[in-house]
Order: structure tokens, then sequence, then C-alpha cells
């Protein structure tokens, strides 16, 4: 939709140079608009200048009612299924884009390591059922099969969108829903871990909180420190300032806004950040 202010200020401009018979004046004006890139709402002002170039101020009418028309329908086709796939515009991703990324990214760790793990799949299926109801979670798998056949998903772009209109929480639990994908079969591959590090690079995600997030994964000595995100020489005090930093970082209030499985695989997450450091308690006898 376009913003009602700047549509009313646009149209007033436009149609005051149209009537001054200033053709020119309406291109320059049009050019500095998409200069800036605000292409909302464009397409009735070309056609205006198109009717008022063969047919003058009637001509120019008749073409901003058809481009009207033309802006609408492209507009509401903006809020499809499909629209993950394309450029977008506005400042967040919509619930339906959003599970259709998410769904995007999940097919291509299931796929890294070269086998379709049923497990895997069974896994992303109850965890959209959860979320979002079975009908709505079967719309979005029959939405999401039907795109994927006809446009290859691209993590770029996928990762790139999601980087700019969602939080840092909430591209960390995204990290997380991958991984807890990849291990749905008892094991995460090397390229599995691949896959996912590649993805977190793509959304921004520090190296040191893709590591943290991955030791949740795996058991090893250093799990317990790399989840905290500090060294094996840390300080009792620097354990206990670790742990403070992680519970703020993944506590699950943070995450209100999203789904309840999004919300549950936040206390997940948590509960880790929690054992690392009772199991570091233990250890050191603080």
């Amino acid at each position: 939709m376009c913003n009602k202010f700047d549509a009313k200020v646009t149209n007033f401009k436009v149609i005051k140079a149209l009537k001054s018979s200033k053709t020119l004046t309406v291109i320059s004006y049009l050019w500095s608009l998409f200069s800036h890139r605000n292409y909302i709402c464009m397409i009735r002002w070309f056609a205006a200048i198109l009717g008022y170039t063969f047919f003058r101020f009637p001509g120019a009418i008749l073409g901003f009612l058809i481009g009207s028309l033309l802006d609408n329908l492209i507009g509401k086709k903006g809020s499809s299924f499909q629209q993950v796939f394309q450029p977008q515009q506005g400042d967040r991703v919509t619930p339906a884009d959003f599970e259709l990324n998410l769904l995007s990214l999940a097919s291509l760790v299931i796929k890294a390591d070269g086998t379709v793990n049923k497990s895997e799949l069974d896994y992303v299926r109850q965890y959209f059922v959860q979320a979002y109801g079975a009908e709505r979670a079967n719309a979005t798998f029959r939405v999401f099969n039907e795109v994927i056949k006809k446009r290859q998903v691209s993590a770029v772009h996928i990762c790139q969108l999601l980087r700019s209109r969602t939080r840092y929480e909430s591209r960390l639990q995204i990290l997380h829903f991958l991984f807890s994908i990849a291990n749905a079969d008892g094991h995460v591959s090397n390229p599995e871990v691949a896959e996912i590090h590649k993805i977190s690079g793509y959304l921004g995600v520090q190296f040191r909180d893709f590591e943290s997030i991955k030791a949740m994964f795996f058991k090893n000595p250093d799990s317990a420190y790399k989840i905290l995100e500090i060294e094996r020489t840390a300080t009792d005090l620097e354990v206990k300032a670790a742990y403070r930093n992680m519970a703020k970082k993944y506590h699950p209030d943070k995450l209100q806004h999203m789904d309840a499985a999004y919300q549950k695989g936040a206390e997940e997450k948590f509960r880790k950040v929690r054992e690392a450091y009772e199991q570091l308690q233990k250890e050191r006898g603080f």
C-alpha cells in the first residue's frame, strides 16, 4: 500500500504539472522518486504521462485511472507467499513470508548431506503444525512445493531479507531451529554444519554466537565453555559474568512476539545455557 501522505503530495505535484502542460516537469519529478527507490504507486503516473502525451489532459485522466487499477492488482500480488523469492518492499516480514523463508532454509539444511532424512522432515512438519496449526502448516507446505518447482531457493536472498527485517535474537533462534532439524536423526553431519554456518554468515550472526548454538548439539569437554562463549582459562568471576550475559541474550521474553513453537525453542536454548553454567559450577565447586 502507498503511504497516504506521500501519495497526496505526489498527486498534487503531478496534477499541477499536468495542468500547466509541463510534461518535462512531470518526468523529472517521477525520475527523482525512482532515484530514491520509491517505486510504489508509480504505474498510475507513467500511464498518466503516456495518456497526456497522446490525448492531452483527458488522456492523462484515463491513463491515471488505468494505472491505478494496475497498481492495486500488483499490490495484492506482492503480499502472496511467492513474494519471498522476489524483491520486497516494506520494513518487516509478513507472517506468510516468514514461514516460507523458514521452510526454505530448512530445506537447504535437510538436503545438505545429500540425503533427505524422514526424521528431519517429520521434525519440520511437527514444528510448523505446533506453531501455526495443521491447516495453515499444510497450506504453507503446498505453496512451498509449488514454488520450489519453478524457482531455486536462494539462501543469500532469503537471509538478506531476514537480516534487514528481523531482530538479532530472532536470527539466533533461526540457527537453533536449523541445528534442531539437523539433529533430528540423532547426528549433525559436517555438511549440515557447513550449510548452517554459511546461512549464519548470510544472516549476520557473529561467529561466537554460532559456535555457542552449535555447542548445544555436540557433547565434548569444552561444550559448556563454548555455550557461554568463554575460554577454559576463564576465572570463576568471568564464568558468572558470561552466564549473566548469555541469560540476558537468550531469555525467552525477548521472543514473546514470536509464535509458541518459536518461544519453545527459545526456552530450550535458555535451558542449555543454564545447564552449561550449572555444569561449570559443579566442576569448579562454586
